[in-house]
């Protein structure tokens, strides 16, 4: 059960490494932006307003449309759906965010200088203004950092989310797809049964998160709750001066198909005004699983509520 996630860098070829791979090692190549239409009517919106914020190129009016959490939440979910699928290589750079932190995800980065990703467009394209391309994509390279930067809170170019960059400047395309097919053959991608395992607890933590966003407030979780799975054991933990939560938060839980069992440890302690102390909310940080696209990432495993 091989799953890739890969983002790349317009101009780099990263289109070519991809199918590379996916034929040597028979992986269905799956764009994460398939999900989009799924995720836009969750979230009330049109699929093409969807992906022009994705893209970083929504107007101010299409920004307020999105709730940042519930897109976060969602993608998450959709991207984890992919997958669980098994042999396949997900394009795009939510799923290698998203995974980062599952170490049975093999995480791939394509990039190239910028003269040799102005020469690829401009080849493909065919013109020959190549400051007019340099500056295309100058801007898509800027609106997609601010997009990775809002949604996840991390650096596209954070070497720490991949196992493997590769420069197609200086490797061909076919070795670039044979480096990949080499580390797919490490023993650490083929646990079949683990990798399932996996991907089945964070897809249920993703499930989850996204039902507590839906049907708690913010109000009643200003310190967030986090969210663990494990063989279909949930363990909410977390703080809030609401004594509602405790119990709302598993009623929520026990709703999701899969959840077999709830070790509930949230804790309902007084606000200042009781005589205890005024819960904060949690600052934000990158994703402890799978980052979803907000302001300050949601992630299973990671607190719901902490975001406005």
């Amino acid at each position: 059960m091989t799953v890739i996630a890969m983002t790349r860098e317009i101009g780099s070829l990263g289109i070519d490494v991809a199918t590379g791979i996916a034929s040597r090692l028979r992986l269905a190549i799956i764009d994460s932006e398939i999900a989009a239409k799924s995720i836009a009517e969750r979230l009330g919106v049109e699929t093409s307003a969807l992906l022009r914020y994705v893209d970083g190129s929504a107007s101010i009016f299409e920004r307020l449309l999105i709730n940042r959490r519930k897109l976060s939440l969602y993608t998450s979910e959709e991207i984890l759906l992919l997958a669980q699928r098994g042999n396949v290589l997900i394009r795009g750079r939510e799923a290698a965010t998203l995974l980062r932190d599952m170490p049975q995800v093999i995480s791939v980065r394509v990039c190239a200088p910028m003269n040799f990703r102005v020469k690829v467009i401009m080849e493909r394209l065919g013109v020959k203004d190549a400051e007019a391309v340099r500056e295309q994509i100058e801007r898509y390279d800027a609106a997609h950092a601010r997009a990775m930067h809002a949604s996840f809170n991390v650096e596209q170019e954070d070497a720490l989310l991949y196992h493997i960059i590769l420069n197609t400047e200086r490797l061909s395309v076919d070795a670039c797809a044979q480096a990949v097919c080499q580390l797919a053959e490490d023993p650490r991608f083929q646990d079949q049964a683990t990798t399932a395992a996996v991907l089945a607890d964070k897809l249920l933590e993703a499930k989850i998160n996204s039902a507590l966003a839906e049907h708690v407030s913010v109000s009643m979780t200003p310190a967030g709750v986090t969210v663990s799975a494990a063989n279909g054991r949930i363990t909410l933990a977390g703080m809030t001066s609401s004594g509602g939560l405790r119990a709302r938060a598993e009623q929520v839980t026990q709703s999701i198909a899969g959840v077999h069992d709830i070790d509930n440890r949230i804790v309902s302690v007084p606000n200042r005004g009781g005589g205890g102390f005024l819960l904060k909310p949690m600052k934000a940080g990158p994703s402890s699983a799978c980052s979803k696209f907000a302001e300050s990432i949601a992630s299973p495993g990671a607190p719901v509520g902490q975001r406005p």
